[in-house]
């Protein structure tokens, strides 16, 4: 592979080097960025991955983000001269990947696009000049010659309406953008470590494919249509090569797992529209944190018909609020509230999009039709930053938790009751976890802490899925472990036990100050350790997470931990 550098950005990097006969990666690697459109955290930077096929005929699939524009353009030029680009293959429009369209079709004005037909009517709003276009369907196919017959795979809402994939039967290599991506930036082209990978990659799928679980299935049964796939080269981060059978079997299980909810809440939202589809994604992961199911559906591209379905079968509904310039989006809002029906729980947001249909109506109608509105409306006073991501995450886990508040009760109920106590003589301590992440803090009281490891230090943690801190604890994150005081911690455990509302400050009435790295550390509390997580494994509705601790205090060397004793062990 051959890597240029940017002397002015060094941490921007551009690699290439053939992966296939006639197949170029143009890897675009942005090694220090740390939030990814600020909705989640990343840990190891990522990549926009752009590729040219030749065959008598040449294809050009994706671009890349602006920040890249000349890195992107100069490795171009010294690969191809544009003017010989017959094709410029769109997977789908999110900037990130569709950045440098513009730059394209001025240096090769003669290339045709190829997209779905969400996406040429996308491209034509934002590039506002006229140009070649080939709209395709699902099983359309294009031969470059040479071999390279393309085939073309329809894959809405992964995670755009417009999404499609590529096949190339000569290399058998399927390109997918987003889909079976992950952020993370290294040298490695593909995917050689996947211990390395493996957590980055359940963590892309959680907040972005994890809400759209039943299209991730359909992509996945199309794909089966396929003859073998060789090669997954995907938008971000390495592509998959060593590991395409391990990999999109994890998405089928995660998938299938996810689409099983007795729940489904329906998300409304704009994709090009302010930061509609940003937002609902944040409030989308937190729903399918309680275990419900989601299903989104663009309201500018999203036929009537399938609103009203989807409305029919949905115990929720999210809302985030179009331009009210828009007639087919009002149409679409006016089909939702037509196919509403009493009991069903609803949320409305804003899209911060300078022209949003005003909210306090749209409440009141969903409420003069018997809907219970599941949280406060979000609005949206600035450009959102974290704690607003946040804030609508947590929004979308207290829907998720009020559908299944019954179900969850029922499930109590029917444990047997001499296990149940049994299980319950198993004691712990107490503790209160505090976390940051950029501008967002967040604590939680914990009681399933265990010493794990000796070299190194290390110990376990138990967080349920649902839990709003669960999003700061991924792997490399860290925190403080606080030791609550025997005989001095009910004051603590009645704080942190209580339900905060959305975006709330955890620690509002209580003493903190700043440990070594800048984390909040309780002032009362009788130890602290400063942690970072290391590992985490799945369990059905907790996650183990390991962590290693860094550094640590006792403040008061003859105090007891206190101790947390249950009567019964199938709640806290």
């Amino acid at each position: 592979m051959v890597a240029l550098t940017d002397r002015t950005q060094k941490r921007l990097t551009m690699q290439t080097g053939e992966i296939a006969p006639d197949t170029t990666a143009i890897r675009s690697l942005d090694w220090d960025r740390d939030r990814f459109d600020i909705e989640f955290g990343l840990q190891n930077g990522t990549t926009y991955n752009s590729f040219i096929i030749r065959g008598e005929q040449t294809a050009l699939v994706d671009t890349s983000h602006e920040k890249f524009r000349q890195l992107y353009l100069d490795a171009l030029h010294g690969l191809i001269d544009p003017k010989e680009i017959n094709y410029l293959i769109i997977s789908h429009t999110e900037p990130d990947h569709s950045g440098l369209v513009k730059d394209i079709l001025k240096l090769a004005p003669q290339v045709t696009v190829v997209g779905s037909k969400v996406a040429i009517q996308f491209i034509e709003d934002f590039v506002h000049q006229p140009f070649e276009r080939r709209i395709i369907k699902n099983g359309d196919k294009l031969d470059l010659g040479n071999g390279h017959e393309l085939e073309f795979v329809i894959a809405p809402n992964l995670h755009w309406p417009d999404t499609i994939f590529t096949f190339d039967h000569k290399t058998q290599i399927l390109y997918t953008c987003d889909a079976f991506g992950l952020h993370y930036c290294s040298d490695s082209t593909f995917d050689e470590d996947l211990a390395a990978i493996e957590a980055d990659y359940r963590f892309y799928y959680e907040c972005l494919m994890a809400p759209n679980a039943r299209s991730v299935l359909s992509a996945l049964k199309r794909m089966g249509e396929l003859p073998e796939v060789h090669t997954i080269a995907t938008g971000h981060g390495p592509l998959l090569r060593h590991n395409v059978v391990e990999l999109t079997g994890r998405y089928r299980q995660w998938s299938q797992a996810q689409t099983k909810g007795e729940t489904t809440v329906a998300v409304f939202y704009v994709s090009d529209y302010g930061y509609s589809d940003r937002l609902s994604q944040s409030l989308a992961k937190g729903i399918t944190k309680t275990g419900v199911a989601v299903e989104t559906l663009d309201l500018k591209s999203a036929d009537p018909q399938e609103v009203q379905e989807l409305v029919g079968r949905s115990s929720g509904l999210v809302i985030a609020t179009p331009p009210a310039a828009s007639a087919t989006a009002q149409t679409a809002i006016g089909t939702v509230l037509a196919a509403a029906k009493e009991k069903q729980a609803v949320g409305i947001l804003e899209s911060y999009g300078g022209d949003d249909e005003p909210v306090d109506p749209l409440v009141s109608k969903f409420r003069e039709l018997g809907l219970t509105v599941a949280f406060p409306a979000i609005r949206i006073k600035d450009t959102p930053g974290e704690a607003i991501y946040q804030l609508c995450e947590e929004a979308g886990t207290d829907l998720g938790q009020l559908l299944t508040r019954d179900r969850n009760i029922k499930q109590i109920k029917s444990l047997d009751a001499d296990l149940e106590k049994a299980l319950g003589r198993i004691s712990g301590g107490l503790y209160i976890i505090t976390a940051k992440k950029g501008e967002v803090k967040g604590a939680m009281l914990a009681s399933w802490v265990a010493q794990a490891s000796f070299q190194p230090l290390g110990f376990t943690i138990a967080v349920a899925k649902d839990r709003a801190i669960e999003s700061m604890m991924q792997v490399g994150d860290r925190f403080i472990l606080n030791v609550l005081e025997e005989g001095n911690y009910q004051h603590l455990m009645r704080h942190f036990l209580k339900r905060f509302p959305p975006g709330a400050d955890r620690f509002a009435g209580v003493k903190i100050q700043p440990a070594e790295n800048g984390f909040p550390i309780l002032t009362e509390a009788v130890a602290y350790m400063e942690c970072e997580v290391a590992s985490r494994m799945e369990c059905s509705d907790h996650w183990i997470v390991y962590s290693t601790v860094q550094a640590g205090r006792v403040s008061k060397p003859d105090a007891l931990t206190a101790v947390h004793h249950r009567k019964i062990g199938n709640y806290y």
